[in-house]
């Protein structure tokens, strides 16, 4: 008799959902698994497109899939309806992809909600974004590491972030973002960051783009974040740290205003 206690087989989510848009909206509407998108009626500001993630948060072994497709000359915004969150995982890694493709003088604002990683959390997350000539892309990507209400500072962590972003087919920005539990040791005794465990990124792609630092820099004086911006060709960019997820989100939000005429995604509270 094989006295083996039985292999535990653990339920691993899938979720794919892409949209594709022109400018009279939505041409085409795909979903399947855990991953869903909404197109909420709006009233003001740009055509919203709200992804979620019916499981409730990425475990080992999860894969979430988000894209967007914007026909030439259309506008939209792109968001999430909470934060993200990355569980424990002692098996492989949650993997998370956003694709991103624009059309000829399109331009897309892809603005999620935070991730939060929990300790012991494995993610390998890649955001690739195709734009056509004479299109622009404002992304963000916010991530905190630990749930700070609780008190929780991870120990664990094994997080793969890359941020692609090309134009014709040639690279114009690569943000990459790795950290494990050594890198995670220095993270928080390095003099430069402090501890602090909330982080954000923001890029602009978009011909006009440089143009707009100053306006960026005179918005950067949210109390308990610190923040810089410079302006590469073609693009700008600004990096931020903070202690906490409520004052970082209320830099980006400023900063956004700054850079955008639009309303902030109805599902954002700040």
């Amino acid at each position: 008799m094989d006295a083996r206690p039985p292999v535990t087989q653990m339920q691993r989510s899938q979720g794919a959902a892409q949209v594709v848009m022109g400018r009279r909206g939505l041409i085409d509407l795909a979903q399947r698994g855990s991953a869903k998108a909404m197109l909420p009626r709006m009233t003001a500001g740009l055509p919203e497109i709200v992804f979620l993630n019916t499981s409730g948060g990425l475990a080992s072994g999860d894969r979430l899939e988000f894209g967007v497709t914007l026909r030439p000359g259309t506008a939209a915004l792109a968001t999430t309806q909470t934060a993200e969150r990355a569980y424990r995982a002692e098996g492989p890694p949650a993997q998370a992809r956003v694709t991103l493709t624009l059309g000829a003088d399109a331009r897309l604002d892809w603005l999620p909600q935070e991730t939060i990683l929990y300790d012991g959390a494995r993610l390998d997350r890649v955001t690739l974004v195709d734009l056509a000539p004479g299109a622009s892309c404002l992304m963000i990507e916010m991530l905190v590491l630990g749930r700070l209400a609780m008190g929780e500072r991870p120990t664990r962590i094994a997080l793969s972030d890359r941020r692609v972003i090309r134009r014709a087919g040639r690279i114009l920005h690569h943000d990459a973002l790795a950290l494990d539990d050594a890198a995670l040791s220095r993270l928080s005794n390095h003099a430069l960051t402090g501890g602090r465990p909330a982080m954000a990124s923001l890029v602009l792609a978009a011909p006009d783009a440089p143009d707009r630092l100053a306006a960026l820099r005179a918005v950067l004086d949210e109390p308990g974040v610190d923040a810089a911006a410079s302006a590469p060709p073609g693009r700008l960019v600004l990096r931020a740290l903070a202690g906490d997820g409520w004052p970082l989100r209320r830099q980006i939000a400023r900063a956004l205003a700054a850079l955008r005429p639009d309303p902030l995604p109805r599902t954002w509270q700040v």
